[in-house]
Order: structure tokens, then sequence, then C-alpha cells
């Protein structure tokens, strides 16, 4: 028995360190199984390029002049020379009402003046022989000007028969037809001055300081895609609503035809810019609360920065402290990354060749381009 014990024991211990299996290469595949994955990315190079500081808003194009055209008389509409569409002038006769019973108490008031300046005159040279007393011709004198009056009356009722355009523009709206009835104080016709259009824009108060009347305005309308017009601002109400934090900013363009009030526009005011400013496209800023970020590919690990934002134009945004030119920050794939966690650059080593073209075209303004353009 200790004899075969003694050959035993030996083989035993062989076999157990041979099911132990170990050896350098089996720990160093555990361990890379164990290491986190890399996260695919997509990279932008920071780089100098021109920015503008501007403020863009909506809103609706408004008429500059509107008039709703009143019948300040009534009367069957005999004749209407305006229709929907057609530019009239300031004056111009557009409705023409019966003024035929307004025309027959014109004739009697000037009838009635007429007998009285001849009455008037008689008593003139009585009064001068003192053979009237200076009551009676008194009377006479004050019953002149009453005649005188409603004669005058009777004609702005003759007038008011002829129906005129207090301002020019298009008829945007025509109520009414030959052959109505049209009662007394009644819109018939309603009127848009089309030459210079305004919009009203609401702005938050923070740029109250950089807006000035004057400054250039560029519009857009969905109506007319693809078209560029150019405006101005007219005047700003410096007067800041306490419930929205707004003032408002009215804006004029002059307008050729193609413009028509109630168009929706887009529009955009640029009231400083910077030649040489450090920017990174928009889309890097980490999207959770707090002071603005991003995520920077350093050593092939994200890193997160806070940032100092200035201008944002477009899809650029400037910043002023915590990037310098060159760095790639992350545009894409930023939810999936935390602080450290390894990267793989979409697009391998064309890509991070393309950063340094990048970064090392800041010299020249206008050379930022995002580093990432793989296909999603």
């Amino acid at each position: 028995m200790p004899l075969l014990l003694c050959l035993l024991v030996p083989g035993v211990l062989a076999l157990g360190a041979c099911g132990k299996g170990g050896g350098p290469g089996a720990e160093g595949a555990q361990a890379e199984a164990r290491a986190p994955e890399a996260v695919p990315v997509e990279v932008a190079a920071v780089a100098r390029r021109p920015i503008s500081a501007s403020f863009t808003g909506t809103a609706a194009l408004e008429a500059r002049g509107e008039s709703q055209v009143v019948a300040k008389t009534s009367g069957v509409a005999l004749e209407v020379y305006a229709e929907e569409g057609q530019y009239v002038h300031a004056g111009q006769v557009l409705v023409k009402l019966d003024s035929a019973r307004a025309q027959l108490q014109a004739a009697q008031t000037a009838a009635q003046v007429r007998k009285l300046e001849a009455n008037f005159a008689r008593a003139q040279t009585l009064h001068e022989q003192n053979l009237i007393s200076a009551n009676d011709f008194d009377q006479l004198k004050f019953d002149l000007a009453n005649a005188r009056a409603a004669n005058r009356l009777s004609n702005l009722e003759v007038s008011y028969a002829s129906v005129r355009a207090p301002i020019s523009g298009v008829v945007a709206q025509r109520s009414i037809k030959p052959g109505n009835f049209v009662q007394i104080n009644t819109p018939i016709i309603r009127i848009v001055d089309t030459g210079e259009l305004e919009a009203t824009l609401n702005v938050p108060e923070r740029e109250i300081a950089s807006l000035k009347p004057g400054m250039q305005v560029q519009l857009q309308v969905d109506a007319l895609p693809g078209r560029k017009f150019d405006g101005r601002i007219d005047r700003i109400a410096p007067v800041v609503d306490a419930g929205s934090g707004t003032f408002r900013v009215i804006t004029a363009f002059a307008n050729d035809g193609v413009l028509q009030p109630g168009m929706f526009g887009r529009f955009r005011i640029e009231h400083d810019q910077r030649t040489d400013a450090l920017v990174m496209p928009r889309t890097a800023l980490l999207e959770d609360e707090g002071e603005a970020a991003v995520y920077a590919v350093r050593e092939g690990k994200a890193v997160r920065i806070p940032v100092t934002l200035g201008y944002m134009d477009g899809q650029w945004v400037e910043v002023t402290k915590g990037l310098k030119a060159g760095e790639r920050v992350v545009t894409a794939g930023k939810v999936a990354l935390r602080e450290g966690s390894p990267v793989q650059v979409v697009g391998g080593p064309a890509m991070v060749e393309a950063d340094r073209q990048v970064a090392g075209n800041n010299e020249s303004p206008g050379a930022v381009t995002p580093a990432a353009n793989s296909a999603r």
C-alpha cells in the first residue's frame, strides 16, 4: 500500500495542473472579454470661421395701410366701378349711389339762398337810410347764413353718393353689387396698401441693446420657397412685456406685388459678426440640463468638457472657453457615452486624417466642416 500511494500522488498532481489550463494566453483572453466595447461615434473638428450674431423669428406679413370703405349716406348702388384685385387710387370713385333725393334738397336750399340774398341786398340799402330796424336787418342776415349752411349740407349729401377710395391700394374685398341697397356707415369695400408690408416680431429682452432701427432684415416666406427678400427694422417699441419678456420690433419690406398680406414669414436680423471665431457644430452640444458641455475624443476615450458659448449661427456655435482649435468633438452617438468611455470614430483612419486636414486649415476662415459623414 505505501508503495501504491507513492506512485499515485505525482499523477494526481499532474492532472490537477493540466485541469486548470491556465497560462498567459488564457488570462489575456478573459481580460479582453471583460473590457468595455468601443462606442461608434461621429466627430467634427473645432476650427475657426466667420460667425454672425443674429435673431430669428416668425410672423405674418401685414399691410402698412388698410381702409374699410363705408357709405356715408343710404341709397341704391347704381354703379360699382371696383373689382377685387384691382388697384385703385385715393379719391377714385368706387361706387355711385342714387342721389335724386339729395339733389332735390340741394336745389330747394339753393333757391332759398337766392331768395334771402335778394332780400338781404334790399335790406342793406334800407339799413343805410335808417328805414329798417337793426333787429330786422340782423334777422335777415342770420336767416341767410342758415340757408347757406343748409345748402352746403345738401350739396355734401349729394357728394356722398359718389363713394371714393380713401387710400391707394388693392381692392381686397367687395361686398356690394349694382342694385343693392346700401345703409349709411356700412362697410362695402376693403382696400389694402401692398406697396410696403410690415411684420411685428416679439423679440426677447436680451436683444434690446442689439437691435436698432435701420438694420437689415432678411425674409423668407413659406409660399415662395427658395426666395429671399430684404427689408429693414422700421421702428422699435422699447417697452418689455412683463408677461412674455419680449418687446416689439416692426420690420418693413418694399413690395413689388410678389409678397401679399397674411403670408407667413421667417425673419433673420444679423446685428454683429466675428470673422475669426472658434466654432463647432451645434449638434455637438449635450442635451442634458445644466451648463453647456461636449464630449471630446482624447486618446481614444470620451472626455466630458464644459464649454462657454458665444454666438449661435444656424448649425454653428461659437466656443469662447473649454476647447482648442483642432480638437474633435462627438456629434453623433453621444447618448451611449459616459466619462472615459472608449470610442471608435466611424470612418477609421481616413476620418482621423480628415480631422487633421481641417485642423491644419484653421488659419483660413470658413474651414469648418463636420469630420464625420458616414451613412447612418
